[in-house]
């Protein structure tokens, strides 16, 4: 079946359930590279966070370069390298760390207020890196902004797309984890295609 193309112009984004077939449909032939880069990612981020202070230094980049793979897969894009790609954000360390942490920062402070409103605010900052990535012209702070902006009234449809893992989630339970190797690569991809979808809404 030929992949359906969304229109841009259209007043409301797709389905939830529209985004993940688009995500699959990425990931299709690309299976063996997004499962390996998940991997990687997986082990580099378990050893780099036994450390703690190396871990916030590590770890926190290579999320935005893991993130940023799927993102160029969506789009197309060459993905035949996803393993070491996602390392490619180490060119840019400086300000992938300081967005990366400020904006850990910030979502940690409306969690000490509460618990909600912390992960209220983690869903508006959701497509930071993907801004990071797309608008070398913004500071840390403004990449947040631009999410925040993005994300004002898809906060509760990007809460309901996560809760549509859960199910896979769980049957990953009963593979002791490995399945969690497919479905991370689907959630992501998903994730990247979601901001695809509100990059051409705010932009059309």
């Amino acid at each position: 079946m030929e992949e359906q193309t969304f229109n841009p112009n259209k007043a409301e984004m797709p389905r939830n359930s529209e985004i993940r077939r688009a995500a699959r449909y990425a990931l299709k032939g690309n299976w063996t590279q997004a499962v390996l880069a998940t991997l990687v990612f997986t082990l580099v981020t378990a050893a780099a966070g036994s450390i703690p202070f190396v871990g916030l230094l590590v770890v926190c980049p290579l999320e935005f370069g893991f993130m940023l793979c799927f993102l160029r897969l969506v789009r197309g894009e060459d993905s035949s390298e996803m393993v070491g790609d996602q390392f490619s954000v180490f060119n840019r360390y400086g300000r992938v760390l300081g967005t990366s942490l400020l904006m850990a920062l910030y979502t940690l402070l409306w969690c000490l207020l509460f618990i909600i409103p912390g992960i209220v605010k983690s869903y508006a900052y959701a497509m930071t890196p993907y801004v990071m990535n797309d608008r070398p012209d913004l500071d840390a702070d403004d990449c947040i902004h631009e999410s925040r902006m993005m994300m004002k009234g898809y906060k509760w449809k990007l809460f309901c797309m996560d809760l549509s893992f859960i199910g896979w989630a769980i049957l990953c339970i009963f593979t002791l984890g490995i399945g969690l190797l497919w479905l991370q690569p689907y959630i992501e991809a998903s994730h990247a295609k979601f901001y695809e979808e509100l990059k051409a809404r705010r932009n059309s």
